[in-house]
């Protein structure tokens, strides 16, 4: 059975880089909204079953497809194929530093919708590995409420500078502080041994301080809530959107 039979397709326009820009989104459950952007190489079968759980524990789930293939399982020859489309991509931030990913301005506006529509305190979003700071990117605006970062990796570590990076602009890195200030906090997972992620965690504590809730899982891995998958790390997600996506 196709991993998304079960879910709603449909399409988002928004802005990117003054371009109008459209991406296909699915959509299952009810309850508060999550966004929730794949990781390389594309929309994998691992991210999809992840979203199910959250589908199970009460959240509308919005899956949307920025590049790769959909709904197959994970593999590195995908990894391969899909790469260098990303790398030339204008939608995306690979190796520049201080600057935000320009897809960010298309992702608020589906959460802004998102929220617009189901009302309450607002949306959760999570990122993961290539996409991991996209929801921190999200936070800057104020539909997201629950921001989660698993194991963020870009942009890419191995060049000098960019392993502390946020993919973040200065003025959107300040909105960040400043909403954390107000009791907007942000959620991280990784493996502590994950050498993709390089410092930034170290850099989100410098930033926002006690806002931001390390999660350091033991053990080698990479994909926190998918290939590798720790069910501390799914219940940490878990307890993280229930506390802050329902209304008091």
């Amino acid at each position: 059975m196709d991993a998304l039979e079960t879910w709603t397709r449909s399409e988002h326009t928004a802005d990117v880089r003054g371009r109008p820009t459209t991406h296909p989104v699915w959509r299952k459950g009810t309850g508060p909204g999550v966004v929730v952007v794949h990781e390389m190489p594309g929309l994998t079968t691992g991210v999809i079953a992840f979203a199910e759980e959250l589908v199970a524990a009460g959240h509308t789930v919005l899956l949307p497809h920025l590049f790769g293939p959909v709904a197959r399982p994970f593999s590195n020859l995908d990894v391969a194929r899909t790469m260098p489309r990303v790398c030339v991509s204008r939608e995306f931030t690979k190796l520049a530093t201080g600057v935000t990913t320009p897809v960010a301005g298309w992702l608020r506006s589906l959460a802004r919708e998102l929220h617009a529509e189901l009302g309450g305190p607002g949306v959760g979003a999570l990122g993961m590995c290539f996409t991991g700071g996209f929801a921190l990117a999200m936070m800057v605006d104020e539909s997201t409420v629950a921001p989660v970062l698993c194991q963020p990796s870009a942009p890419f570590v191995g060049l000098p500078g960019r392993a502390a990076d946020l993919n973040l602009s200065p003025a959107d890195a300040d909105v960040v502080r400043r909403r954390a200030e107000a009791g907007c906090e942000i959620l991280g997972i990784r493996y502590a041994s994950d050498p993709l992620v390089g410092s930034r965690f170290d850099s989100l504590t410098d930033l926002v301080g006690d806002a931001f809730i390390r999660v350091e899982l033991e053990g080698r891995g990479h994909s926190t809530v998918t290939e590798q998958r720790s069910q501390r790390a799914v219940d940490a997600v878990l307890d993280f959107f229930g506390e802050r996506l329902h209304a008091d």
